[in-house]
């Protein structure tokens, strides 16, 4: 199988220096194999998402000379594989519709407890309110969760194994884990048809990802997307988390920081060999 890295950006504003570390990571690490480098646009959120966020991916990604085959897969053309992923776990009887908001789901949660996680990868642990409901219950606003209980059941429990260096090795899938501090997750969100986690498996499964190269601030959801992946019948890839690139004061790049945007970089004159020194990558062969 071809070594196989891709790219995965959403189109909700500027590149910064954090992406184009993963970008040209994802990018040397698939040149060193003498494999392909793939691009992806998870522009799932459609009411974020904005098509002049999408030109500029382009343009600054071969300014910093990156190529990749085309056409480009876009989350936006593929609803119905990310439903009929749904209708298989569906099937299995590991779906539920909700309908419980932020408010909903905090007073639920009630008093934390000492010890007892309130946070996961996908966000509060959800109670289980809706827990009940069946699948033909589902309403507009409603969202679609996965049982978790069910599901680490059901699924063959995989281990997958980690290439970047701070959690480097091969890591077991853990059932007590899964349930207690990831929860029920959300499948679909309102108005999307799809999640994260339901889309990025199938994704990553259709473009024949081999090494999934990504910020270290995705690894704990690694486990939800092999418990995922092993329900779906579909291959767990090599996972590489990168560090972060982080500003001055240590705090993450987001989206929102404009001074660390590349288009920034690119109109004060800096070169693409400037932006690999600044994240710490060595000079391009090319």
């Amino acid at each position: 199988m071809t070594f196989t890295t891709r790219f995965a950006p959403s189109p909700t504003g500027p590149l910064h220096l954090g992406h184009a570390y993963s970008a040209l990571l994802a990018h040397d690490m698939a040149v060193a194999a003498g494999g392909r480098f793939l691009l992806r646009i998870e522009d799932i959120d459609q009411s974020r998402s904005r098509t002049a966020w999408e030109a500029q991916i382009y343009d600054d990604l071969h300014w910093l000379g990156l190529t990749w085959p085309q056409p480009v897969m876009r989350q936006s053309e593929r609803l119905p594989r990310y439903r009929a992923a749904l209708d298989r776990l569906t099937a299995l009887g590991l779906t539920y519709p909700c309908r419980c908001n932020r408010a909903d789901i905090e007073a639920a949660a009630g008093a934390p407890q000492e010890g007892v996680p309130q946070f996961g990868p996908d966000g509060r642990i959800y109670p289980g309110t809706c827990r009940s409901r069946l699948p033909g219950q589902a309403k507009e606003r409603d969202v679609i969760r996965l049982n978790m209980e069910k599901a680490v059941q059901t699924a063959e429990l995989r281990s997958f194994n980690e290439t970047g260096p701070a959690f480097e090795g091969t890591h077991q899938l853990d059932p007590e884990q899964l349930i207690s501090t990831v929860g029920d997750i959300i499948l679909v969100r309102r108005n999307m048809g799809s999640s994260y986690h339901l889309s990025v498996v199938a994704d990553d499964a259709d473009q024949g990802i081999t090494h999934a190269v990504r910020g270290a601030d995705l690894f704990e959801a690694t486990q939800i997307h092999v418990l995922l992946q092993s329900l779906l019948g579909l291959p767990t890839p090599v996972y590489h988390h990168h560090r972060l690139i982080r500003d001055a004061q240590g705090k993450r790049l987001a989206k929102r920081d404009d001074a660390r945007a590349i288009a920034k970089y690119r109109a004060e004159g800096a070169t693409p060999q400037d932006i690999r020194g600044l994240v710490g990558l060595p000079a391009s062969s090319g």
